[in-house]
């Protein structure tokens, strides 16, 4: 996979890359033997010019592969990054400060073969999906920890705390 498509900022560095499995494509290559099928079976029974219609059929199947292939995400130190597009393509870089929250999840077929979906919160709106990924608990983990909200700890020190629950007790103490 290229680096083309998305840019290092600084000392920034890859942590992870990776797109979607191919059997993302299955719903679409299905479709397509369906049409294919159905113009070979019009052909046969009605007229044989309508055996061009499996070309489209074609076309879907063809059009659902390169939709899958032309996926790709990137975690870096500083971003999560999506690409997606066959003729053209968008491209969308989420900085790591605004992920809210991360989640994964798998279905039966996804827990027995390894893949699964990652969802990532994002502040502002506009959540991000990267479906059908390898190991989604593994990847989930890794954002959750480059954005800082892995292990549910508080930043800073119990001195710290104490100082600042010192000084909000004196605002309250002058208010009353």
């Amino acid at each position: 996979m290229s680096d083309e498509w998305w840019f290092r900022d600084g000392d920034e560095r890859v942590v992870w890359r990776g797109q979607p499995r191919l059997s993302a494509a299955l719903g679409g290559v299905g479709a397509g033997v369906v049409v294919c099928a159905l113009a070979i079976g019009a052909a046969v029974t009605v007229d044989p010019r309508i055996a061009l219609g499996c070309a489209f059929g074609v076309g879907i199947a063809v059009w659902a592969v390169l939709r899958v292939r032309r996926t790709a995400y990137v975690l870096t130190t500083r971003a999560l990054w999506l690409k997606r597009g066959v003729l053209g393509h968008t491209v969308r870089r989420v900085g790591l400060s605004k992920v809210q929250n991360t989640a994964y999840a798998q279905s039966a077929t996804g827990s027995l073969f390894g893949y699964g979906t990652v969802t990532v919160d994002v502040a502002g709106g506009d959540d991000l999906r990267l479906r059908r990924v390898e190991d989604p608990r593994t990847l989930q983990e890794a954002i959750a920890e480059r954005a800082g909200r892995s292990d549910g700890t508080v930043p800073g020190s119990t001195e710290q705390w104490q100082s600042v629950l010192g000084l909000l007790r004196e605002i309250r103490t002058a208010v009353e």
